[in-house]
C-alpha cells in the first residue's frame, strides 16, 4: 500500500474538491502552448521515442529525484493553490502543485499536438492567488470556462491516476504498476516523473508518460474517453526492469472498505466504502465474486486467472439509503474494470485487504501477476482497458450476488447456537424468474458435510427475480479460511461463485 500520509491526503482530495472549486470562475482565455513563451521549443515526439528514452532510461542506475522547493507544506496549502481562480493548460487541463501532504516532487509537464511537444517551463498565472509553484500532477476538467462543474480525470502522487466515472464522484484510484505489494519486504512505489498531454476533442484526452522506479522504467500511454456510460482508457505499457521483481502486480486497483451490512458499525452510516467486491471473469468462463472485507489483519488472496477475461474491484450497492451520506456519495462511486487485450497467459488475480479504522485509508489492492518471473534486463508489454463505470461489467444471464449477511445462528426468538454462525446470501438475476421451491434450484459448495449444520435455498417472497442461501456453519470443521457457494439447475449454473470468507 502507499504511505499513510500520501493514502489519506488522496481521498481528502477527494472529498474537497467540490466544495473548494465552487464559486470560482476560470481566468479569461486560456492558455495555448503556440506562441506562449511560458513554454520551451518543439520537438518531435511520438509513442515510439518515449518507449526508447524509457529503455535508456532503465539501462541507467536509479536516482530519485529530490522534494520541489516550493511544495505546499500541508493539505491546506495546496487547496489554496489548487483550486480557484487560475489559467488552463490549453482547453480543459489544470495543474496540480507539489506538496509534502499529498506529491513532494515535481513531474515535467509537456503538451502534445500533432506529433509536436512543448515543455512548461514557466507555471506563471496556472496556479490560485497568482502563486508559482511545481507541478505534481494535472486534472482534467468537466467544462470550459467554469471550474465549479469539477473534474473527470485526475493524475498526482506516485504513478496513481483516477476518474470521477459515470456519476462525477471520485472514488477508488488506478496505478500504473505494483511491486511486491502485501510481500513482507518493503513495497516500491515507481512515479510518473514526465507527461505529454494532447486533448484530442471534448472529452478525449490522450496523455503519454514516462515511469521510473528502482525496478524498473516504464512507458504508458492512456487514451482517455468520457462517455454517458463512464470513463474509458486505453493503456499501454512498455516496462524496462532494472532487476527482477518478486511479485509484479499488473493493472493494479486501489480502494477502501471499512464496513457494510455485513458486519457491526463504526459509524452512524449504515455502510462506508468505495469498492464492495472483487469480480473475476477466468479464462474458462467462470465468473467469481469476493465480497470484501475489513481485514483483522493484512492478508493476500489468490485467485487462479489464467488467460484472465477480466478483474475489477465493483460498488454494487447503489442504494442512496444504505449510506444515508449526502456529501461523500458512496452510492455514485464508480467501479473500475480491467478488460485485458490479448491473451496474457497464465497467472492469477490477488487480493490485498489490511484493517482499517477510517474511511480516509485505502485498505484494499487487487491486481494481477503472470506465472512467468521477472527477469533483469527483459522488456514485458502489457496493454488493456479501463472502464470507470456505474454499470455492471459482468452483467448476463448468470445471477449475481446482490446481498450478504452474516450473525448468529438458530432460530429467531431463541437463544443462539454458540457453536456455529449463521451465512446469508442473496442472488439476482432474471435467469432465476419463474423459478419455484420445486425447480430444482440447488445450493452448492464446497464444503465438507459436517461442517454444514443447515443449508436453505428459496425465492425470496415478492421478489421473482431473488433467491436466498442461507447456511449454519461450524467454521472449526472447514478445511479453508473461505468457502465457495453458487446457485445450480442441473448441471447448469444459475449464478456466479461467490467466495466468502469465514469468521470463528
Amino acid at each position: 500500500m502507499a504511505h499513510e500520509n500520501l493514502r489519506a491526503t488522496r481521498r481528502q482530495v477527494a472529498g474537497a474538491l467540490p466544495a473548494l472549486a465552487l464559486g470560482f470562475l476560470l481566468a479569461p482565455g486560456a492558455l495555448r502552448a503556440q506562441g506562449d513563451t511560458r513554454y520551451g521549443a518543439p520537438e518531435a515526439f511520438s509513442w515510439d521515442i518515449l518507449i526508447e528514452r524509457a529503455r535508456d532510461l532503465a539501462a541507467r542506475p536509479f536516482a530519485q529525484r529530490p522534494p520541489a522547493p516550493d511544495a505546499a507544506p500541508d493539505f491546506d496549502g495546496f487547496g489554496r493553490l489548487a483550486y480557484g481562480q487560475a489559467a488552463r493548460l490549453g482547453n480543459d487541463l489544470r495543474l496540480f502543485p507539489a506538496t509534502h501532504a499529498i506529491a513532494e516532487r515535481g513531474v515535467d509537464i509537456h503538451v502534445l499536438s500533432q506529433g509536436q511537444a512543448r515543455r512548461l517551463i514557466d507555471a506563471k498565472g496556472m496556479f490560485a492567488h497568482d502563486k508559482v509553484a511545481t507541478p505534481a500532477g494535472f486534472r482534467v476538467m468537466n467544462a470550459p470556462g467554469l471550474d465549479t462543474k469539477g473534474d473527470w480525470l485526475a493524475y498526482l502522487g506516485g504513478c496513481y491516476f483516477r476518474s470521477a466515472g459515470q456519476q462525477d464522484q471520485y472514488g477508488l484510484s488506478a496505478r500504473a504498476i505494483a511491486i511486491d505489494t502485501g510481500l513482507a519486504t518493503p513495497e516500491e512505489f515507481p512515479a510518473f516523473t514526465a507527461f505529454w498531454i494532447e486533448e484530442l476533442g471534448r472529452d478525449h484526452v490522450r496523455i503519454l508518460a514516462l515511469l521510473d522506479g528502482p525496478a524498473l522504467a516504464g512507458a504508458c500511454s492512456f487514451d482517455c474517453r468520457k462517455g454517458t456510460d463512464g470513463v474509458h482508457q486505453d493503456v499501454r505499457l512498455a516496462l524496462f526492469l532494472r532487476h527482477g521483481v518478486t511479485r509484479l502486480g499488473l493493472a493494479p486497483l486501489t480502494s477502501m472498505f471499512w464496513y457494510d451490512q455485513s458486519g457491526p458499525r463504526a459509524d452512524w452510516r449504515p455502510e462506508i466504502h468505495d469498492s464492495d467486491g472483487l469480480a473475476v471473469l477466468a479464462g474458462n468462463g467462470e465468473r467469481i465474486w469476493r465480497p470484501l472485507e475489513n481485514a483483522p489483519h493484512a492478508r493476500t488472496t489468490s485467485f487462479r486467472a489464467d488467460h484472465v477475461k477480466g478483474f475489477g474491484l465493483l460498488q454494487r450497492d447503489r442504494d442512496f439509503a444504505h449510506y444515508q451520506d449526502d456529501g461523500a456519495f458512496y452510492d455514485k462511486r464508480p467501479s473500475l474494470w480491467v478488460e485485458p487485450e490479448g491473451d496474457w497467459g497464465a497467472g492469477e488475480v490477488m487480493l490485498y485487504e489490511m484493517p482499517t479504522a477510517s474511511e480516509t485509508q485505502d485498505n484494499v489492492v487487487a491486481f494481477w501477476v503472470s506465472d512467468t518471473p521477472t527477469q533483469a534486463g527483459e522488456r514485458r508489454d502489457l496493454a488493456y482497458r479501463l472502464h470507470w463505470t456505474s454499470e455492471e461489467p459482468l452483467a448476463g444471464t448468470q445471477a449475481r450476488c446482490t446481498n450478504r449477511f452474516e450473525g448468529p445462528a438458530g432460530r429467531p426468538g431463541s437463544p443462539p447456537e454458540q457453536a456455529r454462525r449463521k451465512y446469508v446470501f442473496d442472488f439476482t438475476g432474471p435467469v432465476l424468474a419463474g423459478e419455484t421451491r420445486s425447480s430444482g434450484v440447488t445450493a452448492e459448495t464446497d464444503l465438507p458435510r459436517e461442517a454444514i449444520a443447515t443449508l436453505a435455498v428459496y425465492p425470496v417472497v415478492g421478489r421473482e427475480d431473488t433467491w436466498r442461501v442461507m447456511l449454519e456453519l461450524h467454521a472449526e470443521k472447514a478445511p479453508r479460511p473461505e468457502f465457495r457457494l453458487s446457485l445450480r439447475k442441473g448441471a447448469s449454473a444459475l449464478s456466479e461463485t461467490v467466495i466468502a470468507m469465514l469468521r470463528a
